[in-house]
């Protein structure tokens, strides 16, 4: 059995000593064909995850491919460097909680924590990476704390300035208080998890009136800034009576009352303008607000009450009505979660200590009607995982209403596999909302904006005219970051006032969204630029689509007007074994370094492979032990190969029918893999060559020509070219092993030192005979249910037959007719029959099929199809596709037809359809022919116990009963031929084995040849 863990160890090192990459580079660095990549940036930050892997795994299998093709490329890979991953790790290794540890612990010594834990974590995934078998010119790696990614950052943040796009806002963000900074919204959409609140009913009294709005919320720590209950003017609302107090609420709400009496209805639009007591008048913060009901076209008829609480200054959406309205805004919470002066007794409380003591207090004033639990979406930080708040701030934005349009018409162009991801970007473009570009952080990209008192900001563009305009500051500026960048002071041009950089760093979306300009030299070698600008392919998980794809495409087209990829491979997430997400706290996690020991890399890799990239990766040890088994497959084609051949020519000759198959199958295979791999489809290359190795070359061919194998040198010469290609087609996918066993079998023939830098095997269509592969497809459809039908009656595929009966149309006669001999071998019968098997069927409508296309008469095409001959409309339908019933038509689709007869099974392929039959009536010679397999099975699983190579001889010694001997005799050159032995006695036996078929035993030992 294969070890990858052995042997991909063994050739990594091959690799390493024998430059095995380098020379791959050179090999195709003067083509004039390139093959432009960008690779997505991992973050660095920590180990990789086995989900890492599978991006990389993707992304090398089409380095690799295009490689073999003759490419040229730069084969560059990234780190992302800057943001809350990396600064999230460091706070836990320094035991910092808040953004006052970090103040107190040293801005500039955090920060050189952040650039270690960058530099550390970038060289365990580098291993890891090359562990997996990822080929990249690791020392060209690119950074994105780097000078020249953020110099080409503020290139495009002054683009974005001079156009007018770069603002200051007043808005209620997502805001995560454990890291103290505002979120973007494309941050937040992966965020969202299952949770479950406390929801509260309240009794809002109206002014004027002993009557109360029945109104609710799911954010109770947001009522002390309460100021107005939005209500749909379009929705009708019950006037209702409950225990003798009177509310108001939606129609479609009311049953949440129980026993209530209905007084009447009104609209939501009379409801508008109705004054009410808030619930937290009696604060400081609440002075001067008039509460009153407001109109709203959001609020759900079907949602709490219809009736909803509105705070502008603690939800984005309630914010947006606020200030459509002329609403005032009450912000009550501090950065790090505390209410602020104002709020009385909460004020220093911090938000998530309040639910409860806020519940007590409405209950204790009379305002809380009840209480219950909700499970709904809720934001959580991306990061550290913390439940989010909707807070009030100041942040700075890029405007995207002028670049919305370019960018759609952009993503149009794109290529999208799978192609449901142009459709969510255009979703997300159609729907995306300013670019919040400023964090409240630390260790990330220093916003190039230095805003004076008099309101003039200056943006600079990079460190020459940071240099040009600085007053102070320059001398002690080693590199753009905090906290010496914000030393550096610049003059106001125009009030002459000297100005600092503001706090803030950026988004680190910007970071990664530059790499198509910043490793490409756009701002200093526009013809290189241009050489490998736009990306032929890049490759990341779906939810890239609203963050690095939409990043990447609005920088460029800020700049360039122009999408920087043309095509883009997305894939879904990886999952343990089961369906279920892997988390760290739970016991189902696996780590990378624990399955790349455990199960290799090939075995991985193939994992991910062959996966639909629609669906998610189900990872773990029991389809890896499937895998491995798969995998094995071409193992033992090399044993097979090398066991047969003397010496490999370029020719062959007298190719019987399978020859010509094989080599068909093989051609063809070429133009699907190539096909899917160029429509970005991996895994349908996967399954296709799987599919090929496994069942037409491992278990089809080579049954077929066992026999053969021992006295036609042409036959193994062909196997050794047909695996040789099979290998290559595999070697993008699963470099290690096609890399074993090349260097096993064919590198003493051929001349090339590695399969990783021989050619790319492109189809020869004059080799392709699909007339053929039909037939044989055909009869492979015949063999199998055949098969099927000696498990039933439990006779294994080693004992022979005496015949095979089969039917069906034309087709089907023609390609056994054709294929007889190879159906025999196959199928283990002495005889082949076609004729006609006596079948019987039943056939019922396909409902779901028929009822919607003629409705109500499907009574009466029920009542036709009772009275018809069955054999006879089922042979019509198969051979027409359709049959004609009364007036009705129906096709294949529209009948449900099952075979009724137990002499037979039915076999399948496309619209064809046919039928077989095995006489399983035992003959002497079929029984004779029965034993002598079967103790040839036992004699070689006796050597393989052994540890018998292919090579050695034995001698066997057997006792049975003188018929037994007879047979044995008989059969002795087969047996010799099939075991590999020299001479067979008879006699007395002593312990040994025993084979055993129909109660007749054969006792044997063998003994190795010297």
């Amino acid at each position: 059995m294969y070890k990858p863990q052995e042997v991909e160890k063994e050739i990594l090192e091959f690799w390493e000593k024998n430059r095995i990459f380098e020379k791959l580079v050179e090999k195709n660095g003067k083509s004039r064909k390139n093959f432009r990549f960008i690779d997505g940036p991992i973050t660095a930050n920590n180990p990789m995850g086995v989900h890492h892997a599978y991006a990389r795994t993707l992304k090398d299998i089409y380095q690799r491919y295009r490689a073999l093709q003759g490419f040229r490329q730069r084969f560059q890979n990234g780190f992302d460097c800057h943001g809350l991953p990396v600064e999230v790790e460091v706070e836990k290794e320094l035991g910092l909680e808040t953004k006052k540890d970090i103040e107190e612990y040293g801005l500039e010594n955090f920060i050189q924590k952040c650039r270690e834990r960058v530099e550390k974590m970038a060289k365990v995934q580098t291993e890891q990476s090359v562990r997996l078998g990822q080929w990249m010119d690791w020392e060209k790696s690119y950074y994105t704390m780097d000078d020249s990614n953020i110099e080409h950052i503020w290139h495009f943040l002054k683009k974005c300035h001079q156009n007018g796009w770069i603002t200051k806002g007043h808005r209620v963000l997502p805001w995560c208080i454990r890291c103290g900074t505002s979120l973007s919204q494309h941050e937040i959409g992966e965020g969202y998890k299952e949770l479950t609140h406390d929801t509260v009913f309240l009794k809002f009294p109206i002014k004027g009136r002993k009557e109360y709005l029945l109104v609710w919320t799911t954010t109770p720590w947001t009522l002390t800034s309460n100021v107005a209950a939005a209500v749909n003017p379009d929705v009708t609302y019950f006037k209702v009576r409950k225990s003798g107090v009177t509310y108001y609420l939606s129609g479609a709400t009311a049953e949440i009352l129980g026993d209530y009496e209905l007084l009447g209805e009104i609209k939501g639009k009379d409801l508008v303008g109705w004054e009410y007591k808030g619930p937290y008048d009696e604060l400081d913060a609440q002075r001067g607000v008039v509460h009153k009901v407001v109109p709203w076209n959001e609020v759900g008829e079907e949602d709490g009450t219809g009736i909803v609480h509105i705070a502008p200054g603690c939800g984005a959406e309630d914010f947006e009505l606020g200030q459509k309205l002329g609403l005032p805004a009450i912000a009550p919470l501090d950065e790090y979660g505390y209410y602020i002066e104002g709020f009385n007794w909460l004020t220093g409380k911090n938000v998530t200590e309040v639910m409860e003591p806020i519940i007590e207090d409405l209950d204790k004033k009379g305002m809380l009607y009840g209480r219950d639990k909700i499970k709904h979406r809720y934001p959580t930080c991306w990061r550290c995982k913390e439940e989010l708040i909707f807070r009030m701030t100041d942040a700075w934005f890029i405007k995207v209403d002028d670049i919305r349009e370019r960018m759609i018409r952009e993503a149009k162009r794109v290529m999208w596999s799978p192609e449901f991801g142009g459709k969510l970007m255009n979703d997300w473009l159609s729907n995306m909302g300013d670019w919040n570009i400023s964090r409240k952080r630390y260790w990330g990209l220093p916003l190039p904006f230095w805003e004076c008192d008099c309101g003039e900001l200056i943006v600079i563009e990079n460190r020459k005219e940071l240099e040009q305009k600085a007053v102070s500051g320059m001398d002690d500026l080693k590199d753009l970051h905090k906290p010496q960048i914000d030393k550096v002071v610049l003059k106001c041009p125009e009030c002459g006032k000297e100005v600092k950089r503001i706090e803030e760093v950026g988004d680190c979306w910007l970071d990664a969204g530059i790499v198509p300009y910043s490793t490409l030299k756009y701002m200093t070698d526009r013809e290189y630029w241009k050489e490998w600008f736009p990306a032929e392919l890049i490759s990341e998980m779906r939810e890239q689509v609203r963050l690095w794809f939409y990043s990447l495409l609005f920088m460029s087209v800020t700049l360039e007007d122009k999408t920087p990829y043309e095509k883009v491979l997305l894939f879904e997430k990886v999952y343990d074994e089961k369906g279920q997400e892997m988390h760290k706290s739970g016991k189902n996690v696996i780590w990378f370094d624990e399955a790349i020991e455990k199960m290799g890399a090939d075995v991985m890799r193939w994992m991910y492979i062959k996966t639909n990239t629609t669906q998610n990766v189900l990872f773990g040890y029991s389809p890896a032990k499937e895998i491995t088994k798969n995998l094995d497959y071409l193992v033992n084609l090399g044993k097979y190969v090398k066991k047969f051949l003397v010496n490999p020519g370029k020719k062959f000759k007298d190719l019987e029918k399978e020859d010509v198959w094989l080599i068909s199958r093989l051609e063809s295979i070429k133009k699907i893999v190539k096909r899917h791999m160029e429509e970005l489809n991996p895994f349908l290359a996967a399954k296709a060559m799987e599919d090929f190795f496994i069942n037409d070359f491992s278990r089809i061919y080579v049954k077929l020509v066992r026999n053969r194998l021992k006295g036609e040198k042409d036959v193994a010469v062909m196997m050794y070219y047909a695996l040789l290609d099979t290998l290559k087609l595999m070697s993008p996918f699963t470099p290690f092993i096609t890399e074993n066993i090349y260097q096993d079998l064919f590198r003493k023939n051929e001349k090339t030192e590695s399969i990783h830098l021989l050619e790319w095997p492109e189809a020869d269509e004059k080799k392709i005979d699909k007339k053929l592969e039909r037939n044989f497809a055909i009869i492979q459809k015949i063999s199998e249910a055949a098969n099927s039908i000696r498990q039933e009656k439990n006779v294994g595929l080693r004992y022979p037959v005496k015949e095979l009966t089969v039917s069906g149309p034309e087709e089907v006669r023609k390609a056994v007719k054709e294929l007889e001999d190879v159906l025999k071998e196959m199928c283990n019968t002495k005889k082949v029959k076609f004729g006609e098997l006596s079948v019987e069927y039943t056939v019922k409508l396909n409902y779901s099929k028929v009822g919607s296309k003629y409705g109500k008469d499907v009574k009466e095409i029920e009542k036709a199809l009772e009275k018809e001959d069955k054999p006879k409309l089922v042979k019509e339908v198969r051979e027409k596709g359709s049959v004609d019933l009364k007036s009705f038509k129906l096709s294949d689709e529209d009948l449900v037809i099952e075979m009724a007869s137990k002499e037979g099974k039915e076999f399948r392929l496309d619209k064809i359809r046919g039928t077989v039959a095995l006489d399983l009536e035992e003959t002497r010679e079929i029984f004779e022919e029965s034993l002598v397999r079967e103790f040839i099975r036992n004699v070689q699983q006796t050597r393989k116990e052994m540890g018998l190579m292919v090579e050695d001889r034995i001698k066997i010694k057997l006792e049975c009963d003188k018929d037994g001997e007879k047979i044995i005799k008989k059969w002795k050159k087969i047996i010799g031929d099939e075991v590999g032995s020299e001479k067979i006695d008879f006699g007395k036996v002593k312990g040994g084995k025993v084979s055993e078929y129909k109660n007749k035993k054969v006792r044997f030992e063998l003994e190795v040849l010297k």
